[in-house]
């Protein structure tokens, strides 16, 4: 079973993290995953309480049981293990599923290697009502609740403090320079957020852009097509949230972020993680009780849309392999 559990990791791999920083580390026996925070890729000034680094390790959580329940595997999670070990976030013992792996999971499996975090504009075409229901239902069922931000006036205010977020980040000490450090990595790193894919400023459009500023980009737009009109794209912004504001509840926002990416990505749309408004105090609150009204706390902004017409298909970013992310 061992090779199945290093292949199931590999996949996990795949996931989402803040910068592309992938903050993670594992430790694999016969029948048990380990799954550790890798704090010497904490972005200090950019996540100085650890939301981004323990949402991105519950994401790949949650990439691991997917791959676990396409290779029939079962898996039972045990999450913050040792009280002692803050690094330690989960610890998930596995067995052979006599009646195979939870089909519902496992449909999620081939989203993984298709996935992608894509900044580039996106359709006019709005998203189906049906297609928002199911991610709302995805996030739920691991934990969370998946808030679409969808009356014109409270998107707007959303993309507001997004863009004050932006702001304030940039004027934080470190911010400018930790940005910089992920942004232009050594060659062979396999990981940060490469000019490749970062698309360059759409023009003509209304609304603020809820994309983080990353600098230099090398992504080209798809093309503007007759008749379309140029405006700003159908994309919708998605807000997670969870009942309390612990490192538990980061892990299960990072787990339902999982889910709903992947299951966005099944459906045909592209997707983009946001977290900038999530990592100022004040911008927190401001979306939480000026925007969304709700006592739960916001964990993180997912922005959901069908791709553009005639955009090519993305690269997958660079990732480290497995030996590099395993320990002894």
């Amino acid at each position: 079973m061992r090779t199945e559990l290093e292949a199931a990791v590999a996949d996990a791999l795949r996931a989402p993290s803040v910068h592309n920083s992938q903050p993670w580390c594992w430790r694999i026996s016969d029948d048990e995953v380990r799954l550790y925070a890798d704090e010497q890729r904490h972005l200090i000034a950019t996540d100085p309480d650890r939301r981004d680094l323990v949402l991105s390790c519950g994401a790949a959580l949650h990439h691991l049981r997917v791959a676990l329940a396409a290779r029939d595997l079962a898996a039972d999670v045990h999450r913050l293990p040792d009280p002692e070990d803050r690094t330690h976030l989960a610890t998930v013992t596995v067995s052979r599923a006599p009646h195979g792996g939870d089909p519902a999971v496992a449909a999620l499996y081939p989203a993984i290697a298709a996935r992608r975090s894509d900044r580039r504009r996106m359709s006019r075409r709005p998203i189906p009502a049906d297609h928002l229901q199911t991610l709302v239902q995805q996030a739920a069922h691991h934990g969370a609740t998946l808030v679409p931000v969808t009356h014109p006036a409270r998107r707007q205010q959303l993309l507001a403090v997004i863009a004050e977020a932006e702001r304030l980040l940039h004027e934080q000490p470190g911010y400018a320079g930790e940005l910089w450090s992920w942004t232009h990595r050594f060659p062979g790193s396999h990981d940060g957020v490469p000019a490749s894919h970062v698309a360059t400023p759409t023009s003509g459009t209304l609304n603020l852009s809820p994309l983080r500023q990353f600098g230099a980009a090398g992504l080209a737009q798809a093309p503007w097509l007759p008749g379309q009109g140029r405006g700003d794209d159908a994309a919708e912004l998605l807000v997670v949230t969870t009942t309390g504001d612990e490192v538990i509840d980061h892990i299960t926002a990072g787990e339902a972020t999982s889910a709903v990416l992947l299951a966005a990505t099944a459906l045909g749309h592209a997707t983009t993680p946001l977290s900038q408004a999530l990592e100022i105090d004040s911008t927190r609150l401001r979306v939480r009780r000026d925007i969304l009204h709700v006592p739960e706390h916001p964990q993180l902004v997912v922005r959901v849309g069908w791709p553009a017409t005639g955009a090519p298909a993305l690269p997958a970013t660079p990732r480290r392999d497995l030996r590099s992310v395993l320990l002894d």
